[in-house]
């Protein structure tokens, strides 16, 4: 038997949420799982409190977890992620689809989360410090609190970069999605490289990211880059695409985005 129950805020509902529990935050992921009968919970834990803010701090741009992706659209202060965002399925998911949920969506979702971990984002949990982001992922199997936001820096037009590639467009699953931050502009210094659906998460390539520290971004100065793009990653085969398609694709999408060719 399946139970809701309520709480003021979200430190109260932290405290609810267990190993049969899940939280309840725009729905798109607990009610999909409620629909189709998963018993792996038989709990849902919702708050009346939820952190849509959007605002500048001293480090970087905080995003409340209950975000949804429309309220990144009306955001002016993370407009370097509306092209992620209005990415993300259509006007419904949009209104629905928060950034906490985004945190835990499994393939092929989960879109805007490759983002973050190009960004370097920091995940804050209700009771606890700033984790980076490629830390919290690596441990997303093991549950520990709620997240209440997430911080990224504040970037440059330009700099940032996003691709993703589906079958169905415009609002279709992801095959596989891509974001580049290219820190430093035509030579970029310490950039990152982050893939969707290469993985069980979201997974930084830094053999990619090594070579293109420095690099020019013409054909030449890419091609050492395009020729390690997938290595450390394990894309899966699945409904959508197989693993040998991911591996065989990916150089391309990542030459098109870094040169700007035919990119939406």
């Amino acid at each position: 038997m399946l139970t809701v129950e309520t709480y003021a805020n979200m430190a109260e509902a932290a405290g609810a949420v267990g190993d049969r529990a899940r939280y309840l935050g725009g729905g798109t992921l607990v009610m999909q799982g409620v629909n189709y009968g998963d018993q792996s919970f038989d709990r849902v834990v919702r708050c009346r409190e939820v952190d849509r803010d959007i605002r500048s701090e001293s480090g970087g741009i905080r995003i409340g977890a209950g975000a949804t992706m429309a309220d990144i659209l009306a955001s002016h202060e993370v407009e370097f992620l509306h092209q992620v965002a209005r990415r993300i399925g259509g006007p419904a998911i949009r209104n629905m689809a928060t950034v906490g949920g985004n945190l835990f969506a499994q393939n092929p979702y989960g879109d805007l989360t490759t983002a973050l971990l190009a960004l370097d984002a920091q995940v804050l949990r209700i009771g606890s410090g700033p984790e980076p982001i490629e830390s919290f992922l690596s441990g997303r199997s093991r549950p520990r609190g709620l997240v209440e936001a997430v911080v990224v820096p504040r970037v440059s037009s330009g700099e940032f970069r996003f691709a993703k590639v589906s079958r169905v467009k415009p609002k279709g699953a992801s095959t596989l999605c891509l974001a580049v931050w290219l820190r430093g502009g035509g030579r970029p210094s310490d950039p990152r490289i982050a893939w969707g659906n290469m993985g069980p998460t979201p997974l930084r390539a830094k053999a990619a990211e090594r070579a293109l520290n420095g690099a020019s971004l013409d054909e030449a100065g890419i091609a050492p880059v395009l020729a390690v793009a997938t290595d450390g990653l394990d894309p899966q085969d699945d409904a959508l695409a197989s693993a040998w398609y991911r591996r065989e694709v990916a150089a391309v999408h990542l030459k098109r985005l870094l040169l700007r060719q035919g990119v939406r």
